[in-house]
Order: C-alpha cells, then structure tokens, then sequence
C-alpha cells in the first residue's frame, strides 16, 4: 500500500469515528467494507423542506490523496434536485480543487451537500424541477432505494423503517378506500355494515320496498282502467 493510501485510510478511519460520535442532522453514511475510499449515505428529507419523506441515497469517491485532494460526490436516488450518478459540481467536490481545504472532512463535505440540495443554486449536475415534481420523488424513493442492493447492505435499519412506512402507506391508503363507500346495518344482525352502492343494498333483498313498488303499479293500473271506463260510459251516453 502507497504512502497516500495509508494517509487516506488513516484519516477517513478518523472522520468516521468521528461521525459516529457526533452524527449530522438528517444525514448517515457508511464506507464499503471492502473498500474504504468508497463511501455511501443517505440524506433523510428535513422536515418542512421538498424533499420531506423522501431518502436519497449517494456516494463519495475518495481519491488516494485524500485529504489533500477532494473526493467526487454522486446522489443515486432521484431526487428533483441533482442528475442521478452524476458528478456534482460542488466547492466541497473534485470540481473544485483548488478551493478545497484538507481540514474538511467527511462530516463537513455532508453538511455541504445538504446544505445545497436546500438551495436552488445552479451547477453542474444539477436540475430544475417544479415543487410537485420533487414531492413525487420523495414518494417514490422509499421504494426505490429497496431495490438498491448496497443500499440494503450499507443501511440495514433505515432499509427496515422504509419497508414499514410503505406498508403503513398502503394500510392508510386501504382504510381511505373503504370509508368512502357508505354503509347500512344489516337488519339480521344488527351490527354488520354492508356496502351501499347508488340506491342498491348489496347482499341484502329489500323485500318491503319491493312488495311497495308493486302495490302503486297495480294501483295506477286500477285507476287507469276506472278512467278509461267512466270516458267509456260518457261517450255512450
């Protein structure tokens, strides 16, 4: 191993002690266990922001001479916010080296980034998308990063409270849908709802409303029958 590499695998041991004592509001990360330059995270939507509920998964690639040299920065979930696997043009990224400060470390280039997803700054790697837009795909990444292997591997806990919340989702969406059908006591037990669809009793005859439509026809026939006799007797006459 080069000088270089000990170097980085020294100090991103460091930052990661680091970050597990004092964790980053909304953001967690993890390197891969095989490879240390290569770290992964997930940003949780804040609260009140577009991206509320949302989990946006991505990854840093930290070149052999970190600290001296930044690493690139990729999000992996689509966001509304930046090109999934795209290169990020940051002050905190390899797109800008020469503004980086070797002081910066992990935790620090993490609360840069979610500091800019916040924004709507243009960069490269970057995209415009409308409020609607970005709500959607918060939505939509709970069931997307399921399908992301390393993020399962990475971020076993938070890949557990996605699968419950989707399930809580459908749960809610369920109740919503069966509520909006109205309903009637059955007049057998007393306490079984029954669907009530337009003026129809599903699984259930009604009997007295039928018995009573036939007595007004027969009635109707009675006094049309009772007319056309006294027009009858009129007319002779």
């Amino acid at each position: 191993m080069s000088k270089h590499n000990n170097s980085a695998t020294s100090r991103l041991k460091q930052d990661y002690l680091r970050l597990k004592k004092d964790p980053i509001p909304y953001v967690v990360a993890e390197p891969l266990p095989s490879n240390i330059l290569e770290w992964h995270y997930v940003v949780s939507g804040p609260e009140t922001s577009l991206y509320e509920g949302g989990y946006y998964h991505g990854k840093l690639l930290f070149p052999a001479e970190f600290p001296f040299k930044p690493p690139s920065i990729y999000m992996i979930t689509p966001n509304g916010r930046f090109k999934p696997n795209t290169r990020l043009c940051l002050s905190i990224s390899d797109f800008h080296p020469d503004s980086w400060n070797p002081a910066w470390s992990v935790s620090t280039i993490l609360t840069g980034l979610l500091s800019f997803m916040l924004e709507k700054s243009p960069t490269l790697g970057s995209i415009e998308t409308t409020d609607h837009e970005k709500r959607c795909l918060a939505e939509h990444s709970l069931k997307f990063n399921l399908g992301d292997k390393v993020f399962n591997e990475l971020f076993p806990d938070i890949a557990a409270k996605i699968q419950k919340e989707i399930e809580l989702r459908k749960a809610a969406a369920e109740r919503a849908t069966n509520s909006s059908l109205p309903t009637i006591r059955s007049a057998e037990s007393g306490n079984n709802p029954l669907p009530f669809l337009g003026d129809r009793r599903v699984g259930r005859v009604d009997y007295p409303g039928l018995l009573a439509n036939v007595v007004v026809i027969a009635g109707f026939t009675l006094f049309a029958f009772i007319v056309k006799h006294v027009l009858k007797s009129l007319s002779i006459d």
